[in-house]
């Protein structure tokens, strides 16, 4: 049996499995190993600045399958996203010095309420859509950082607030399987709405929305849950972010951060959760490598002055993955595997 004839699914409960193959199960075996010793190891190479990028990373990928359900899937474009972070952020905060909530409980509680306030939010969405939907978004952006400034009692204003992290939770390598684990089941959980009625009403709305009211789909329905998923999702991410740092201000959540969600997306490619992985983890890291490229500049040329590298770093990959890579680096990996695969035919 050839591998490709390996790869048929021949039932719709061969469908639903996530793990269908001894191969497959194999690999995400392997995967759950590498996310386990993960930070020790990168600790023992680097302190604790690596466990710290694996949580950056961890809380990106977060948001960007949020965004990706929201833009690759349903086809509604949002430029709030940073906004609804700062919900369940200032959320879980409030709740935990204000209230006295538990970690878990606000984490919980952030993400209802920004997934609430999603769907308030996508309300528009019902009659506007391209540009104009964007606009909308946008709007909601601005409200909320004006919101964040002056509702001092509420939200510290421009001084921020301080979140403290639990005890249990001290140390960037305990965080971090905290992030991780959320992340996986989230990631598992979008797969799954993927396959089923949902992920295809999202997908069909995205393709072409008059076919899919046609067909039965309802638009409403379906363009409110997909803000409400997406900005549950990003609220969840909020939450972490916010107990991560200990502290939260308005400065954190700009309309440069909902793009730079956006581009990771176009970087690891739309529409897919693998690529909303793999574009969390390079546009995180990127700066890692930009800031190692400005030390070395600075070295060769001391009397010169640099601009700021890391957005012209990123306008550049972004440029360069839209002309010669539109599907992303998840359909580079896409294309490796076929290749391979085929090898040598």
């Amino acid at each position: 049996m050839t591998a490709k004839a390996r790869d048929l699914i021949i039932s719709y409960t061969e469908d639903l499995q996530l793990l269908r193959t001894g191969v497959q199960k194999f690999w995400f075996g392997i995967l759950l190993l590498t996310l386990a010793i993960a930070p020790w190891a990168g600790a023992s190479l680097g302190g604790n600045y690596i466990p710290y990028l694996l949580n950056l990373t961890g809380i990106s990928v977060i948001v960007a399958l949020g965004v990706n359900l929201i833009i690759g899937w349903a086809g509604l474009i949002s430029l709030g996203q940073a906004a609804f972070l700062a919900v369940g952020a200032y959320t879980s905060g409030i709740l935990v010095n204000q209230l006295g909530f538990p970690f878990g409980l606000a984490l919980i509680a952030a993400g209802l309420f920004s997934g609430l306030l999603g769907l308030i939010v996508g309300l528009p969405a019902l009659r506007l859509k391209g540009l104009y939907l964007a606009l909308a978004t946008l709007a909601f952006q601005f409200i909320l950082q004006h919101i964040l400034v002056h509702a001092e009692s509420l939200t510290g204003g421009p001084n921020g607030m301080m979140v403290p992290r639990p005890k249990y939770l001290d140390t960037d390598i305990r965080y971090y399987y905290i992030i991780t684990s959320i992340a996986v089941l989230l990631a598992f959980g979008m797969t799954n709405l993927a396959r089923s009625r949902f992920g295809r009403a999202f997908i069909a709305l995205r393709d072409s929305d008059v076919a899919a009211e046609a067909v039965g789909v309802n638009l409403a329905y379906y363009k409110t849950l997909a803000f409400g998923l997406s900005s549950a999702y990003t609220g969840i991410a909020g939450s972490l972010f916010a107990h991560y740092y200990n502290y939260i201000g308005p400065d954190h959540f700009t309309l440069p951060l909902s793009i730079e969600y956006i581009v990771m997306i176009i970087v690891g490619g739309i529409g897919s959760i693998l690529g909303s992985i793999l574009g969390a983890i390079f546009i995180t890291l990127m700066p890692e490598g930009v800031r190692l490229l400005e030390s070395w500049a600075r070295e060769i040329a001391p009397h010169l002055v640099f601009p700021d590298l890391r957005a012209i770093v990123v306008g550049a990959v972004l440029i360069l993955f839209i002309a010669f890579e539109p599907e992303g680096l998840a359909g580079r990996w896409r294309k490796i595997k076929e290749y391979w695969t085929e090898w040598p035919f």
